[in-house]
């Protein structure tokens, strides 16, 4: 309501709301509230939601809704096969085959949670830019560390995906922090940092 009222939105000039999300705590609540301010029927993304997503994973409807969305948005936007590097509070890998089948990912610790883990929040770490490799300090070398080890894991998992998959993949990057790592990385790899949106 907050957010609708500063920019002099009113309720009914929206025409629909679809909600993505990883903490089922909150859903529900964010789904009521979004019902009571729009006054209309909330989509919320997971399991029973058409999508068209062909899921190949053990338990398909334990699949994070926001990485049903980038595989989604992937599908529309980009060849196949590809692969979805996200990067939030965790960075996750989804890689869609040459059929378009959803085959499976990973889960590495995000950015940010390197950091928080490395620093123990005690340091005045701002953001994670850094001009050199080898810093010359205790904080340019945790930030460097952090840079650019997030950037040949990227790498790193990107060729081993595609060694598995036995051909060349499309590779896009969305989330937080994708931007300031991805200029950092030696693969070709697409910025799409609207990707969930359009997926949803």
């Amino acid at each position: 309501k907050t957010v609708l009222d500063i920019y002099h939105i009113k309720g009914s000039d929206i025409e629909g709301c679809i909600i993505s999300s990883v903490v089922p705590q909150i859903t529900n609540t964010a789904k009521l509230a979004a019902e009571k301010i729009l006054k209309k029927d909330v989509m919320v993304l997971g399991p029973g939601v058409k999508t068209g997503l062909n899921i190949l994973m053990d338990h398909p409807g334990q699949l994070g809704a926001d990485l049903v969305a980038d595989a989604v948005a992937g599908l529309n936007e980009y060849p196949v096969p590809f692969i979805v590097i996200d990067m939030g509070t965790a960075t996750t890998v989804s890689v869609v085959n040459s059929k378009k089948q959803y085959i499976g990912g990973m889960i590495l610790p995000g950015v940010r949670v390197s950091l928080d883990a490395l620093t123990a929040r005690a340091s005045q770490l701002s953001g994670i830019s850094i001009d050199a490799l080898i810093g010359k300090n205790t904080v340019e070398c945790m930030k460097s560390g952090v840079l650019y080890s997030s950037a040949a894991a990227l790498d790193g998992i990107i060729d081993r995906v595609e060694e598995e998959l036995g051909e060349k993949a499309t590779v896009i990057a969305t989330g937080g922090l994708a931007k300031k790592i991805v200029s950092h990385c030696r693969r070709d790899i697409i910025l799409d940092e609207d990707l969930l949106l359009k997926g949803l």
